[in-house]
């Protein structure tokens, strides 16, 4: 499958349930319905030979040791550093050239300045690495505790502090929306620099803004599968990104890789079934955008 707009690859990132675990299983289901590349973890120097065998191909792989990576340890940032250097060398032979991180501080804790500097430090010492096999960091702007690296703000710092073109984006609108923040207006500042793209979608739930705002927990309301009381992550389709409005931007920065459907979505987050229902619904509407 290809999507209508740049023909971009449809794929999805490998998930945790237990037929996902069955790698056979997975690839031979992923080729009986055209779905030609996989995300797959940080075991993609053990796993892409078997991927590329049956004809498939890895589409990013998880860096190892990511929050090491942003220690306020030297030590261990170079560890970290020492650790990916071989396991990226062995990825790039089997095709695979894009490493999946989240810039998560080993110490959220700490002044988010200060973070940010044991964070370039890291990246510094990385970049030569990925520049050697001509690969990149695709980072995703998942906000989790004390991420550097997920809004306009800390992609740019980042882009002008490591300034080398193996720093990239994963780029998954579903955590610019569930933001506030605009992901075509981004696409339009950063679209050079993605790399990766995550089919995940968020649908905005007004009502529950309405009642339960955002700043405080909802005294008797429930919280929605895989979002909050006023967003949740959908499969593409569902949310509210204009799909074929970034597949352009897309195609007009250059880009030429995959779009993997990450499958977070409480609709079909319910068992083998519901999961490749939802993961086929995604791809056959990336398709048509």
């Amino acid at each position: 499958m290809k999507t209508r707009t740049g023909g971009f690859e449809i794929g999805f990132r490998r998930g945790w349930s237990e037929w996902q675990k069955n790698l056979d299983g997975l690839l031979s289901w992923a080729k009986e319905n055209d779905l030609g590349v996989v995300d797959v973890g940080g075991d993609a120097d053990l796993l892409a030979p078997q991927i590329v065998q049956a004809g498939l191909r890895v589409g990013s792989a998880d860096l190892k040791s990511w929050r090491a990576l942003l220690s306020p340890d030297p030590a261990k940032r170079k560890e970290a550093v020492a650790e990916n250097g071989p396991y990226i060398a062995a990825c790039a032979k089997h095709g695979v050239h894009n490493f999946f991180a989240v810039m998560l501080p080993e110490e959220p804790e700490l002044p988010r300045s200060e973070n940010f500097g044991f964070m370039v430090d890291g990246l510094k010492d990385l970049a030569p690495i990925l520049e050697k096999h001509d690969s990149f960091l695709v980072i995703e702007g998942w906000p989790g505790p004390g991420a550097l690296a997920c809004t306009p703000e800390g992609y740019g710092a980042l882009f002008e502090a490591v300034p080398s073109n193996s720093m990239a984006v994963n780029f998954d609108p579903s955590h610019l929306i569930r933001m506030g923040i605009d992901p075509i207006r981004f696409l339009h500042d950063f679209a050079p620099r993605v790399k990766h793209v995550h089919g995940k979608d968020t649908e905005l739930l007004d009502e529950n803004l309405y009642r339960y705002g955002h700043e405080q927990p909802p005294t008797f309301g429930q919280p929605r599968g895989f979002g909050n009381m006023s967003w949740r992550y959908t499969i593409p389709g569902h949310g509210c990104f204009r799909w074929t409005h970034g597949f352009d931007l897309l195609q007009e920065a250059g880009y030429k890789g995959a779009v993997c459907i990450e499958l977070e979505d409480e609709n079909f987050n319910t068992g083998e079934a519901g999961e490749k229902q939802g993961l086929l619904a995604g791809a056959r509407f990336l398709e048509s955008a």
